[in-house]
Parts: structure tokens; sequence; C-alpha cells
């Protein structure tokens, strides 16, 4: 994943396998003129064709769930003044009037002199399936998953325990951020395993958390 201005984001178009449509995908926001960039994904989890909208802060404010806009103000404020990683779970409207549940994960965006410019990270949609159908195809491909890869399945329980979501959304995330990076899945989860375990207990805020993940990549080391 590149975390700095000129950093190509992938194009997030797939999260699990068989052409099923991805819920994830990344942003960034320039703190100078409050300025957002959207992925394709990000678009049309808020009703919007690819190319027809240009983010902004109202626009981002006015997708927001009523009773979650103060929450997401709040947030973006914080970020403004603080610089800092952050994460949130909220709730936006799209254009035809469906509540998305999301997650948000934000960290430091840098430009090529090393000054932080704004922040980037990524969207996940976490609402529950209502095709019960499709939920039970997505269990059987985690299911098939789990029984060669007991290192994903740890990964998914951490971010599960720390941001509050379900094991479909954990492993969206887990696999958007691995192609994002151009990281494989495996060394990963385990690289995000270990700094977890590892740093948890020294850890004082979820800040922190947010960071980790989101650098883990960085140190993957090359097979």
């Amino acid at each position: 994943m590149n975390w700095n201005l000129n950093g190509d984001s992938a194009d997030v178009e797939q999260a699990l396998a068989g052409g099923e449509p991805a819920r994830a995908g990344w942003f960034r926001f320039y703190f100078a003129d409050q300025r957002w960039e959207w992925s394709e994904q990000v678009q049309r989890m808020h009703g919007y064709a690819p190319g027809t909208v240009t983010p902004t802060t109202d626009l981002v404010l006015a997708h927001k769930h009523p009773d979650d806009r103060g929450q997401v103000a709040a947030t973006i404020d914080q970020i403004l003044n603080t610089y800092q990683a952050f994460s949130t779970r909220h709730r936006i409207i799209d254009t035809a009037g469906e509540v998305h549940h999301v997650v948000v994960v934000g960290d430091q965006l840098y430009n090529n002199n090393g000054d932080i410019i704004g922040s980037h990270g990524f969207y996940v949609d976490v609402t529950p399936p209502s095709d019960q159908q499709n939920e039970d195809m997505v269990t059987a491909r985690l299911a098939e998953i789990a029984e060669q890869r007991a290192c994903i399945e740890q990964a998914k329980g951490m971010l599960m325990l720390i941001y509050g979501i379900g094991e479909t959304a954990a492993f969206e995330l887990l696999k958007w951020l691995s192609q994002d990076a151009n990281v494989k899945l495996r060394p990963l989860a385990e690289r995000i395993c270990d700094e977890f375990r590892g740093a948890g207990p020294g850890l004082t805020s979820h800040a922190e958390f947010d960071h980790l993940l989101l650098t883990a990549h960085q140190r993957v080391k090359s097979a």
C-alpha cells in the first residue's frame, strides 16, 4: 500500500473470488483545501457512478445518517487538528436512500518532503447481507480458507475484536489490504497477528492500532 502523495491506489473491484462486487475502497482527504478523493467503489457505496461526483466535506457529511453525522463531523475536526490516525464505525445513506453500515480507517498522508498533508485509508461496507444465498456462499468460501490458513483466521479475529465488525467484513478488509499493497494475504495476516500480539499491552490509544494495521505491509518480508 502506498502511503505518500504520489502512490497509486489499487483499483478495488473484487473482495471475494467469483466476480462478487467489492465492499471496500480507498479515500484521500487533503487538509489544506479539505479536498476528498474516493475510489470507484467508495463512489458506488454512496450511490454514484464512478467519475460523476467530486466529494467535498459537505457531501461526505450529507451522506451520513443523521444520528451519526455529529460523530463523523467531530472526527473530521479532530484529524484536522491532530493529524492522527483514526477509525470510526457509522452509517451512510446512498443516493437511493439505502443505509450502509461502514467502517472507515485512516492514517497520515505525506508528501515527498515528509510533511503530513492529509489522511488516507479505506471504507469497508459491513452491512449485513440481505440475500441468504449470498451469505451462505461467502461463508463457504471463508470456511475453505480457514482450513488452509489459520493465521488469516487469527488476524480476522483480531480485527473483529478491535473494530467490532463481523467475520465477513474482517476478511474483506484483509483481502483489500493485501490487494492494495500488492502483498500476499497470508504473510500480511501473519505480520498483523505478530504485531498486534506484541504491541497490544503497550498501546495507549486506538489510533496506534489503526497505524499498525495500515503500515503492516511495509514490514512484510519479501518472499
